[in-house]
């Protein structure tokens, strides 16, 4: 049976994120994965959001390092030169938190940049990273997102991440969101199956609105039934929009659920 993550950053975004975390147990989901809950007005206390955690008997998968400025359109700051100072006081913030709330893992945001400066501060960025997460026992992810969603992403291809992962040592590990995949023209597929010893985490979302995984040109059943001969044994991350926004939104689509978990071959 397969084990489904509730991202919180976009499910059940009308409760406060203790009453989000009850709501996912509450759901069927197995574990739940955040966006940014250490991060401006909306941060909670990290002892709470693990009390919350503990209360509802849900693991905290992982969080994300800060945006930076997000009014001013950054969306990650690990590949940016000149900005080293900003980015290592967000992972180690990041971290902090992980560590106190008890998530597994940070993923790195790698923000807008490109060419040999960003790929120089990507890389010292990210051995920093990895030698803070080391002695508490969290992983570190990387994500390839779509160029389409982020224009100008530093990290939008499996490829550069694989790439980037190899070069600090293949400590880190991928993210592999299955949306991000097939908005590059990518198949998601064959992608997990290609890139599957270096995989952290995977989500899914339905292509090309990001709306529900049931809906949309990716059918997701065949792709579910390949990781489980693949054995894989981590969660799969729902990182989408609800067609249905406000109260019950989220509930309202979630009948793909039951179905996902048992595979195609469920019925």
């Amino acid at each position: 049976m397969l084990l489904f993550s509730a991202n919180l950053g976009f499910l059940f975004t009308d409760l406060s994120l203790p009453e989000a975390v009850g709501a996912a147990a509450r759901a069927g989901f197995d574990a739940v994965e955040l966006h940014w809950p250490h991060v401006g007005p909306a941060a909670i206390p990290a002892d709470e959001l693990k009390s919350a955690a503990a209360e509802a008997g849900l693991p905290i998968l992982a969080l994300n390092t800060a945006r930076g400025d997000a009014a001013a359109g950054d969306f990650g700051l690990s590949a940016l030169a000149g900005r080293e100072r900003e980015a290592r006081a967000a992972i180690d913030a990041a971290l902090a938190y992980a560590s106190a709330c008890g998530a597994g893992a940070v993923h790195l945001m790698a923000g807008k940049a490109e060419g040999p400066e960003a790929h120089a501060a990507f890389l010292a960025n990210l051995r920093h990273a990895l030698a803070s997460a080391r002695p508490q026992g969290l992983r570190i992810l990387l994500e390839p997102i779509n160029t389409f969603d982020v224009p100008g992403y530093f990290v939008s291809t499996v490829d550069r991440a694989l790439a980037l992962i190899e070069e600090t040592g293949g400590e880190a590990e991928l993210l592999l969101d299955c949306y991000h995949v097939a908005r590059m023209g990518g198949d998601p597929a064959t992608v997990l199956a290609e890139a599957f010893p270096k995989i952290g985490h995977i989500q899914i979302a339905g292509v090309p609105d990001r709306g529900e995984p049931d809906q949309g040109a990716l059918a997701y059943p065949p792709l579910l039934d390949g990781l489980q001969r693949l054995g894989y044994a981590g969660h799969i991350g729902a990182e989408y929009r609800p067609r249905l926004s406000g109260a019950g939104g989220t509930e309202a689509g979630l009948t793909w659920l039951a179905a996902f978990r048992r595979g195609r071959g469920a019925g």
